[in-house]
């Protein structure tokens, strides 16, 4: 199956040329700093590189940080930090609130922020291989795998470094609680999404999808309600994905579990079900129209259009159809639970 996501743009930073005259002396400290500056640039580099994979991806961030590491940890491997932690000025953009930089003269504000971007290309990565068509069952695993990395990153960044700044993150910006923990979330609900396409896939019992997606539709709605305290003019298109596809894979959650009713020859809860998830579906197809017209963070598209949104429309309507069709061959008017 084909996936959609929406993806917010990639936070930006200023050149740092690691030039430290009079501090940093000897041929030692020099290559250490020309391999800072080398390494940085060839990191910043990949995450527009669209031949870029995983593995390359993971050398190239391995590579800075182990070398940062030496401006943020005492090289005697004792509780203290670094004499060199606050000798650089770092600049960094936001995801949501564009050009507008956050400077911090610490260098974990730039490990945070540098990790944070490499969250954010495991995910675009992710985005990339879930939208082709015919995704085969290796590249659905990668896609899993890429998301489960980027939370993973999400939720280290917030438990064990962004505690540790000097300067407090700003509200509304990258490194706030709250969006951290939003963009965590989406994570852990667009790798349920391959989950449920694959179980989709092999044809597993109705009941179980109707479990997965009304847990997904649950993973959105929680991160939906996250952001909702933030300024609309930076989250509203955000906070639209998330809501439509709240409403998607609660139509998911009907129209399965509708299944499994008519397993049950159940056919009047069974319609029920599917009627629920029509109006479910109708919303999320609002919602797309919506999410097109919002300014914002984010791609222009037409999420109603795309091969994921027109497939479940069709799937609840001949599941509907034959549920009504079984419900008139019932012989015995007791029986019919209209």
């Amino acid at each position: 199956m084909t996936h959609w996501f929406h993806r917010n743009p990639l936070k930006a930073t200023a050149p740092v040329s690691f030039n430290y005259y009079g501090v940093a002396s000897g041929p030692p400290a020099s290559k250490i700093c020309n391999d800072l500056r080398s390494s940085r640039t060839r990191l910043l580099e990949l995450f527009t590189d669209l031949s870029c994979n995983p593995e390359m991806m993971k050398n190239a961030a391995d590579s800075y940080f182990s070398l940062l590491q030496g401006f943020i940890n005492s090289l005697d491997e004792s509780t203290q930090e670094s004499k060199l932690r606050y000798i650089q000025n770092f600049k960094w953009t936001d995801t949501l609130q564009g050009q507008v930089p956050s400077a911090q003269q610490d260098a974990v504000f730039e490990l945070i922020s540098m990790a944070f971007n490499v969250a954010l290309w495991y995910t675009k990565y992710a985005s990339r291989l879930a939208g082709k068509e015919n995704i085969t069952e290796d590249e659905a695993k990668e896609v899993h795998r890429s998301l489960k990395i980027a939370a993973g990153i999400f939720k280290h960044l917030k438990e064990s470094h962004i505690p540790k700044l000097i300067t407090p993150a700003e509200k509304g910006r990258d490194l706030e609680a709250r969006l951290i923990e939003a963009y965590i979330i989406q994570c852990q609900a667009e790798a349920q999404e391959v989950t449920i396409a694959r179980a989709i896939e092999l044809k597993h019992a109705p009941g179980l999808i109707a479990a997965l997606a009304y847990e997904t539709a649950n993973f959105y709605q929680k991160a939906d309600h996250t952001l909702s305290s933030l300024e609309p003019a930076y989250s509203a298109k955000w906070r639209k994905y998330l809501h439509l596809k709240m409403c998607f894979y609660t139509a998911y959650a009907y129209c399965y579990h509708g299944q499994t009713l008519l397993a049950s020859d159940k056919c009047g809860e069974a319609i029920r079900s599917l009627q629920e998830a029509e109006k479910f579906y109708a919303k999320a197809e609002a919602l797309c129209k919506e999410y097109g017209e919002t300014k914002g963070p984010g791609p222009t598209v037409k999420p109603s259009g795309h091969l994921f949104f027109r497939k479940l429309g069709n799937l609840v309507k001949n599941t509907l159809e034959k549920c009504q069709r079984e419900n008139g061959f019932i012989p015995n008017p007791n029986q019919r639970k209209k």
